[in-house]
């Protein structure tokens, strides 16, 4: 269930964990009950969560002078204006779903990974979805994409049988409604980072989030265990964070599965990709090893083995 916006930027917007989904919806509006269109757009560097944001407005209403634009084109006082109007303007519907930092690193380096590409299609369909619950009477979606607009696209009408969808890159740039929708997103997760930062009391000065910011690089270099990682603010999953945790800057783990291969009775294993637990004790029956095939899946995706002799 979406929390209602209240004060528009003014609004608490922090992420710290899990997910949020927050919005301005017209519910009761005579405009939402005609034919509607609606843009989506995101925002979300290495710090702080990632924001994908919907607009949505009558068909019939002209949002072409109103100075809307790729917000990464604009200036931060200029989104900030640009935003507070959408917010309080009654012919325009918003939505948007924060996924946190710590959210996001979990289901991409957890056991059973999931892709960035698969989180933000699923975020997608929840601020699409939650327009259309309102009451608003979507038609034609226009969709900001840096992937595969066709494949994204098909996704999409496959979730959505009802609704016209148009992906293509740019998006932000060719459809006003979707440059409203990223003007929503970028100063959501703008506000969204240093909220979660105060909320985490976390101090300094973390940039734009990117890591060609200066400022951002520092932050994190500033606050980097070298075992334990960065706080929750921090995406771990970015290739930025990888790079600073290796040596000599960070620590080096190597877990026994990992050299296997070295092992006089693990060579095979290693070389077919197995990983064994090693609970046979020394001069016992040993392991029997398993392709996994044929196995429940829950020994397959623990990577479990058969062995003889347990202690």
């Amino acid at each position: 269930m979406s929390e209602p916006a209240s004060g528009g930027s003014g609004q608490d917007f922090s992420s710290t964990v899990g997910v949020r989904l927050v919005s301005q919806l017209r519910t009761g509006e005579e405009w939402t009950k005609a034919p509607c269109i609606l843009g989506v757009g995101e925002s979300g560097p290495v710090l702080g969560p990632m924001v994908y944001a919907c607009a949505f407005t009558s068909v019939s209403t002209d949002i072409s002078s109103r100075g809307y634009a790729d917000s990464k084109t604009l200036t931060h006082e200029t989104r900030e204006k640009l935003f507070k109007a959408i917010d309080a303007d009654s012919g325009v519907g918003w939505v948007a779903h924060i996924m946190s930092a710590q959210f996001i690193s979990g289901h991409m380096l957890g056991r059973d990974k999931t892709s960035l590409n698969a989180l933000a299609f699923d975020a997608t369909c929840a601020i699409i979805r939650r327009a259309l619950e309102s009451g608003a009477n979507v038609k034609q979606v226009y969709v900001d994409t840096v992937g595969d607009a066709d494949r994204h696209r098909d996704r999409l009408s496959r979730a959505f049988p009802g609704l016209d969808f148009t992906v293509c890159p740019k998006a932000d740039s060719l459809y006003p409604i979707v440059s409203a929708a990223s003007i929503v997103a970028k100063v959501i997760r703008d506000k969204s980072l240093t909220d979660s930062q105060k909320s985490l009391g976390l101090t300094g000065e973390v940039g734009t989030g990117y890591p060609g910011d200066s400022a951002t690089t520092t932050w994190l270099k500033q606050h980097m265990h070298p075992l334990w990682g960065f706080p929750r603010l921090v995406r771990h999953s970015w290739e930025t964070c990888s790079r600073m945790l290796e040596p000599p800057e960070g620590v080096g783990l190597k877990f026994e599965a990992d050299e296997q291969g070295d092992d006089k009775d693990g060579g095979a294993a290693a070389a077919a990709g197995q990983q064994r637990l090693a609970f046979a004790r020394p001069g016992g029956a040993g392991m029997l090893e398993s392709s996994g095939l044929g196995r429940h899946t829950f020994f397959r995706m623990r990577k479990l083995q058969r062995i003889a002799e347990a202690f």
